[in-house]
């Protein structure tokens, strides 16, 4: 089968999948179906065989494991799985998402901007209404009040007229379209900058909205609430934590299921790294709205002090600030929609944790945690640090161990399974205990591995490549759990949730860089070229008519490589005295220009027959 057949066999598998749990009451995105194949046929248990061809009897089987594991509306592993395609599908970095914002923007207004490039006005009242459409533009572009507003279309109409006058459209009209867009541009940003500065100075701003103290007031609020989020995420996964370790230590009791704990565990833990993400980017809003402050406090000083009470002010000096002021006005527009985004991707993770929170309610635990010690991750660290947990690099002479007193850079280590411990991931079937790196960080093949305990450090050095095969055969069970610990590279065909994205959004590849230098000869081999070699026979014949002719030849006189060297020899002459000639004195002379006239060429009318004399009028040479 080609790949081209192939593709086409998946996409019917995946279109049926997506067409029967419609049918059935729940609507699921072709990019979930996708990935839930994927992950139904790397789980050994399915029994599918990637190396041959799906038979009929696979696909309906695939289909119908597919299906169901998309109808249990009460499974926490696919309330994750659904929460990762939702966030990878949604989130983006701070750079591409203002330049797709900026994008669609652009797109909204390009009818509008059309309009004004393509027109062909030539009256009066045609170009009044160009002129209208102009301002339009500009507030459409700039965001500061709405065009029907009638107080805010005056307010622009007066700060355009400033800068570009009706008279000025004749000009425009002249322009070719790319140069009309840059000025429509240009004018938008002076116009918006002229309308900051009335709004400073109290003569103006109508429909400008005060966004420096919207966001002040914003970015803290919204901090608070991710942090309030992640707090209860993580006190809930703590729970999961304590229980699931009090049932392996074999108080088990009845009316609890391991796995659906384990399950809820990885949702909560995922809930928590997608809300640090979030946490972090409006971190970065804050601080992006505070430099933006103060370069604008800055920018209204110098103004200030450019105009004062100027009647008229050399647009060299002004313009260039007025459009500095607008740049800056529009990295607060972006930090507004960029918040608003990351409110809306926090409010929409919320219910894909309500199932497991729905599952185990507090009234639900409350009995099985009753006499069990609840510990934070900061109490695992804080009980496994110390120097009798370290472990002994001597025990291990083979494997490389990194410890944070000698190791440069060693907070910026990439540690693998995001920083979960190897040994107990695989150990008690898909647990997450956070790893403690003080202890000491195992380098092999190039990657960082931590541990929660002394015990779980020794016992995957003894066998790092059974660990982590076996953390790789967990991941196919819980498919959820490739994106939570960053197995990517292990399962490249599951890599994007969103096909055609770029994989370096919120998952990087693991790389520790650090300066070295090396230096190898060109040459390793003693090479085997003899200089002298000549194919052509020509060359053979010159050279050996050269060798016998010397052979009649005289030296008379001999010079070692050294011997010119030992003596040296400097002469001084004079340099040319410069001189100068005269020749002859230069003479000309001057001789009469002929002039010639011709006399009775009038004639005398029919009567008489025309009689011409011809004249000379030249001077004699004597007396010129």
């Amino acid at each position: 089968m080609s790949r081209a057949q192939a593709e086409s066999v998946i996409k019917n598998i995946i279109r049926e999948i997506a067409h029967e749990c419609a049918s059935k009451g729940q609507a699921v995105s072709e990019t979930l179906v996708a990935f839930m194949v994927k992950a139904v046929v790397l789980d050994p248990g399915n029994e599918f065989n990637v190396d041959r061809t799906l038979t009929k009897d696979d696909v309906q089987k695939l289909i119908k494991i597919c299906v169901d594991q998309l109808m249990d509306n009460r499974s926490p592993s696919l309330d994750t799985v659904k929460m990762q395609v939702y966030f990878d599908m949604n989130y983006t970095t701070r750079a591409d998402f203002l330049e797709e914002h900026r994008r669609v923007l652009d797109s909204r207004l390009q009818p509008v901007i059309r309009e004004i490039t393509d027109s062909r006005a030539r009256t009066r009242e045609e170009l009044e209404s160009l002129y209208r459409k102009i301002v339009s533009a500009v507030l459409l572009r700039s965001g500061l009040g709405s065009p029907t507003d009638i107080a805010v279309v005056r307010e622009a109409t007066a700060a355009l007229q400033s800068v570009f006058p009706q008279t000025e459209l004749g000009t425009f009209m002249a322009l070719v379209k790319r140069d009309k867009e840059r000025q429509l541009q240009e004018l938008t940003m002076i116009v918006t900058g002229i309308r900051l500065f009335n709004k400073e100075c109290g003569k103006g701003g109508e429909g400008i909205d005060d966004l420096p103290a919207i966001l002040n007031e914003a970015i803290p609020a919204t901090t608070q609430n991710v942090d309030s989020e992640i707090q209860h995420t993580a006190k809930t996964a703590f729970k999961y934590t304590a229980l699931v370790e009090k049932i392996l230590g074999g108080d088990n009791k009845e009316g609890i299921s391991l796995q659906l704990l384990k399950e809820s565990l990885i949702n909560s833990r995922q809930h928590e790294a997608f809300l640090r993400i979030i946490l972090h980017d409006v971190i970065g809003c804050a601080q992006q709205v505070e430099m933006l402050e103060s370069q604008l406090a800055s920018r209204m000083e110098q103004l200030q002090a450019t105009v004062q009470s100027k009647t008229a002010v050399p647009t060299a000096q002004v313009y260039p600030q007025f459009i500095h002021l607008a740049q800056l006005w529009s990295g607060f527009q972006d930090e507004m929609v960029l918040l608003s985004v990351l409110s809306n991707i926090l409010a929409s993770l919320e219910p894909f944790t309500r199932g497991h929170r729905e599952i185990f309610a507090d009234e639900v635990l409350t009995p099985f945690l009753e006499g069990v010690n609840v510990k934070t991750d900061e109490q695992r660290m804080q009980e496994s640090s110390g120097k009798e947990h370290r472990v002994k690099p001597n025990d291990f002479k083979q494997l490389d161990w990194l410890f944070a007193d000698t190791t440069k850079n060693f907070a910026k280590l990439h540690l693998q399974y995001r920083g979960y411990c190897a040994y107990t991931l695989v150990k008690h079937d898909r647990l997450l205990l956070p790893a403690n790196p003080d202890m000491g960080v195992l380098r092999f093949k190039e990657n960082y591995y931590a541990f929660s305990s002394k015990l779980a450090a020794y016992e995957f050095a003894k066998s790092p490549d059974m660990y982590i095969r076996l953390a790789a055969d967990a991941a196919k069970r819980s498919p959820e759990l490739i994106q939570l610990l960053e197995l990517h590279t292990q399962f490249a065909s599951i890599t994007p949730y969103a096909q055609g994205k770029d994989q370096g959004r919120m998952i990087e590849k693991p790389i520790t860089k650090s300066d070295s230098g090396t230096q190898t000869d060109t040459h390793i081999l003693e090479p085997n070229i003899v200089k002298s070699y000549e194919w052509n026979e020509w060359e053979l014949r010159r050279k050996a008519l050269k060798l016998a002719n010397l052979r009649d030849k005289v030296t008379h006189s001999v010079q070692t490589n050294l011997s010119n060297l030992r003596r040296d020899n400097t002469t001084q002459v004079y340099l040319p005295k410069e001189n100068v000639t005269q020749t002859k004195r230069d003479d000309y002379s001057n001789v009469p220009k002929p002039q010639t006239f011709l006399a009775g060429l009038r004639g005398g009318g029919m009567s008489q027959a025309t009689v011409m004399t011809k004249m000379d009028l030249t001077i004699d040479v004597d007396q010129t």
